[in-house]
């Protein structure tokens, strides 16, 4: 069945091995630590609320020097280090009995996790040639929510058990996928340092690159859509819909298979910046119908009808998220310097980062709140970042030549 989500072998097939390692922990843990660190470690919901969105504003602050330290040390090696650090965060978490505690840990635990995806992002650009990069990247994100899958499966055993035990099970679970994962990254070949990053170098080029920003800017708004899904519609169908309580489920499933078998044939057509910004242009029109739907779903009183809008809202919704993912992957590496691959990517996924950060208070005052008009400001948001990114890829890719056939000043010889 691997085989044919990944039918690739080398240095891809090893990447999704990795990744699929630790997404069956991460979709185990994702299910359970909300209630194990309220039911068992005796938090409140406003504290796990206040120490989870510190630890991915640090996360978000983390991503650009660990990918930058990639670029200076080779990302394999970097790669191996964090996942091994990813791991022993999570297993720190079985050790966790107070809130100072847990904030230092959830610090420790998503930078480590924005330091791992951007430098994964580099091990990709460096191992996979340019013209299949959005490609493989689109089979690596169809392993993840297979892996995701099975893991939430096996968290909902955790939760029918309900006991100590098992919630700490499935936290050790995840910190030796993450083991697991580091190991299996070993198999890569070694990619050496980038000469455009030695040592010496005195920051991020990626900071002084302002058009790359914007971009980074537009693709944090569309990934507004990450806390849709886990937070934001379960509240929206059991406060102000008439739908039975196990739509929520229902939609979460079809939205986890909609990307294992369709993610694919999704990036296929995006082969260059152009189709690429195209991509993302159609994902913020999508995502617009998408909310309009959702806004209509709390307009009827009967529960089929309620469960029908739902269900074609939630197609849309996974089919502009297809959309959305496969240009994004294709410009955040396409405009990325040749040996800076690290820092430029770990500065792209400050947007995932932020979205999980500020996502739930702004997109549960939203729409939650504000109901049917939320929704629609909210898809006005995707339809103009989506609208917005094809200019902005254009001013980069028109500075783009200049700033890599200009020497960097800050790396010149001194007089």
């Amino acid at each position: 069945m691997f085989s044919r989500i990944m039918p690739f072998s080398g240095p891809s097939r090893t990447l999704a091995l990795a990744q699929l390692a630790n997404s069956v922990g991460d979709g185990a843990y994702y299910v359970c630590s909300a209630l194990y660190f309220v039911r068992m470690v005796g938090l409140s919901p406003t504290r796990i609320g206040f120490g989870l969105t510190l630890g991915w504003a640090v996360g978000a602050v983390a991503g650009v020097p660990l990918g930058h330290l990639a670029d200076r040390r080779g990302p394999r090696g970097t790669a191996v280090l964090l996942a091994v650090a990813t791991g022993t965060a999570v297993g720190s978490f079985l050790f966790v009995r107070s809130f100072v505690p847990f904030v230092v840990v959830a610090c420790l635990y998503a930078s480590c996790q924005c330091g791992l995806a951007a430098v994964r992002q580099a091990l990709l650009a460096e191992l996979v040639d340019r013209a299949r990069r959005t490609e493989i990247r689109s089979y690596l994100q169809a392993t993840v929510n297979a892996g995701l899958a099975i893991g939430a499966a096996l968290g909902g055993a955790a939760l029918s058990a309900d006991t100590e035990e098992a919630y700490l099970a499935v936290l050790a679970m995840d910190a030796v996928s993450f083991l697991l994962s580091a190991l299996v990254l070993l198999r890569l070949p070694a990619v050496p340092p980038s000469p455009a990053t030695a040592p010496g170098e005195p920051a991020p080029a990626v900071l002084r690159d302002r058009p790359y920003a914007l971009v980074s800017l537009l693709n944090m708004i569309t990934l507004l859509n990450m806390p849709l899904l886990s937070l934001v519609i379960p509240l929206w169908i059991v406060q102000r819909t008439e739908a039975p309580a196990w739509t929520v489920s229902a939609l979460m499933v079809l939205n986890t298979l909609g990307v294992v078998f369709f993610q694919v044939r999704v990036a296929r057509r995006v082969t260059d910046l152009t189709t690429a910004s195209r991509s993302v242009r159609r994902a913020g029109m999508v995502m617009l119908v998408a909310c309009a739907a959702f806004a209509l779903s709390a307009a009827g009183s009967s529960a089929w009808v309620a469960g029908a809008v739902l269900l074609v809202a939630a197609c849309l919704q996974v089919f502009g998220e297809m959309l959305q993912g496969s240009g994004a992957w294709e410009i955040g590496f396409d405009l990325a310097p040749p040996g800076r691959q690290g820092q430029y990517q770990g500065f792209f996924g400050t947007g995932a980062a932020i979205a999980r950060m500020l996502g739930p208070l702004l997109l549960t005052t939203l729409i939650v709140t504000w109901g049917a008009p939320g929704w629609l400001l909210l898809g006005g948001l995707f339809l103009g970042a989506g609208l917005a990114m094809g200019p902005a890829v254009r001013w980069a890719e028109r500075t783009r030549a200049a700033r890599l056939a200009a020497p960097d000043r800050r790396t010149a010889s001194p007089l």
